[in-house]
């Protein structure tokens, strides 16, 4: 199921930029210094270090050495930068040649095996969560740019999920002490049914629609911006 909706969600970005001409994918984005180019180069190059790592974790884990001491943000910049600065048709097949292959190889991965990665190291059903989520969000921003009215699905499931099994660690990556409770997230899907994180009883809970929170989750909106209510449980007197 989850590299099925993989491979869909690069489908559906593809369907957007294919017949694009070659102004269409020079336009800037939301993203500060980026064109449509820069996120599907983005895409390109985030995959191919997914590749890198589930076919050749040794290199892998030496590229990233390699870049230790550097700046982590201009690494992924120059990544997508040098992929922008390729002809449409090649950026184009490398993307798609690196997203189909990606999930090729994540299927034939054995359960259990852990994935090297820049955070922790991911299993295979992980790794592909997080393509999911990181290629829904640059698609979001394509889809802003090209003004084209994106109708969330049911994938976004994943998306949704991923923001809340990582809420400890963003915590940690701004040095911030991670909350002991647990949070209740009840979220309205797409189709109306409710998807739920968290245990009935605890004393803070997020209610909203699924697609806010994973737009928030994935840094695409200001959370005043979106309908999520929080909701913090009083003792009774």
């Amino acid at each position: 199921m989850v590299l099925a909706d993989l491979r869909a969600e690069g489908d559906e970005l593809e369907s957007w930029v294919v017949h694009l001409p070659e102004t269409g994918w020079r336009t800037p984005t939301p993203a500060v210094g980026w064109t449509v180019a820069h996120q599907v180069a983005h895409l390109a190059w985030t995959d191919e270090r997914a590749l890198l790592s589930a076919t050749d974790p040794d290199g892998f884990h030496a590229e990233a050495a390699a870049l230790a001491d550097g700046d982590p943000q201009q690494f992924v910049d120059d990544g997508a930068a040098a992929g922008a600065g390729l002809p449409v048709a090649e950026l184009l097949s490398r993307w798609r040649s690196s997203r189909e292959r990606l999930a090729t190889v994540l299927a034939e991965v054995p359960v259990g095996a852990k994935l090297p990665w820049y955070g922790p190291p991911m299993s295979a059903t992980s790794m592909a969560t997080a393509r999911i989520m990181e290629t829904w969000a640059h698609a979001g921003d394509v889809a802003d740019t090209l003004e084209i009215q994106r109708k969330p699905t049911a994938r976004i499931r994943h998306v949704a999920h991923i923001g809340v099994r990582t809420r400890d660690f963003a915590y940690l990556v701004r040095g911030l002490a991670v909350p002991v409770e647990q949070f209740r997230i009840e979220l309205t899907a797409p189709d109306g049914e409710l998807w739920v994180w968290g245990p009935d009883d605890a004393a803070q809970r997020i209610t909203g629609s699924a697609h806010d929170f994973c737009r928030l989750v994935t840094q695409r909106v200001h959370r005043d911006d979106t309908d999520l209510v929080p909701h913090q449980a009083t003792s009774a007197l």
